[in-house]
């Protein structure tokens, strides 16, 4: 078994993006340093996520880039440039596809620390064919133009907002991934089905419904089924309906009363609900 392990430094590159290894080239580096750093797209600056970190060998399947330096006055500086070049990319990417009529939307553009890589991101509802657009894009900005169709969730990422609680999205926030969400996890909540509470503004289910998911499948798993006929100190009652969240029981009595019981105090098939 090869136990051989290698040192890598945790760097991501926006604040809730993933995180990238890198090789630390025994730079002194600290979580939250930014630093300078090779990628596949030329020198970018990024920010310490961990500094050092230990992996199997066996889970690098290309060489590491290296982490060049701390980001210096300098390179801070410029990037605080790129941003005013970055909006001239936007303002005449969008002028050339009212040109071209192309069924796109633009979201961001992306310099790399050197102007040698420009990323364009935009969403379309299929395929798009962007090679004039491409064509006149390297052209008008004199650098290597990349053309990137993200989805609906990556689209809200990358330009942020506000969801319907009132605070920033989740999805530009603090998540660094995607986990698949489902309507079985609103079910699970006994949430409104209308899809327009529970969708963010990507039109998407909204990341949140995972965040409780579990919690509410192992409280419920602790309440009596709908219907059933369970013991209460009222006598015998059927089941209405369960709040796992208060851990109670609304039940209807043998005398038509509807009343709310504690989950402990609840006795099904001859003994207490297992808690």
């Amino acid at each position: 078994m090869n136990t051989e392990t290698v040192n890598v430094a945790g760097i991501k590159f926006r604040k809730s993006g993933p995180v990238y290894y890198f090789n630390p080239a025994g730079i002194d580096i600290a979580v939250d340093d930014r630093v300078v750093v090779d990628t596949v797209r030329g020198l970018s600056i990024g920010t310490v996520a961990y500094p050092l970190k230990q992996i199997a060998a066996d889970e690098i399947t290309e060489p590491l880039k290296p982490v060049l330096r701390q980001a210096q006055p300098a390179d801070l500086e410029q990037m605080e440039r790129l941003k005013d070049k970055e909006t001239e990319a936007i303002a005449c990417c969008i002028e050339l596809i009212k040109r071209f009529d192309l069924p796109m939307k633009l979201l961001a553009a992306e310099y790399n620390l050197d102007t040698s890589h420009l990323t364009i991101y935009f969403r379309a509802q299929k395929r798009v064919d962007f090679r004039n657009l491409l064509r006149e894009l390297a052209s008008s900005m004199k650098t290597r133009v990349e053309l990137r169709q993200v989805g609906a969730r990556d689209a809200a990422k990358l330009v942020g907002g506000v969801g319907l609680c009132g605070r920033p999205l989740c999805c530009a926030n603090h998540l660094s991934k995607f986990e698949p969400i489902s309507m079985k996890m609103a079910r699970s909540q006994d949430l409104p089905l209308n899809p327009a509470n529970i969708s963010g503004v990507c039109n998407r289910l909204l990341c949140c419904l995972s965040y409780e998911h579990e919690q509410y499948r192992m409280m419920k798993q602790k309440l009596p089924q709908e219907g059933q006929t369970v013991n209460t100190r009222f006598g015998p009652a059927k089941v209405l309906s369960g709040n796992p969240l208060k851990e109670t029981v609304s039940v209807e009595l043998e005398s038509a009363a509807v009343v709310d019981i504690p989950l402990s105090e609840i006795e099904a098939n001859g003994k207490k609900k297992q808690q």
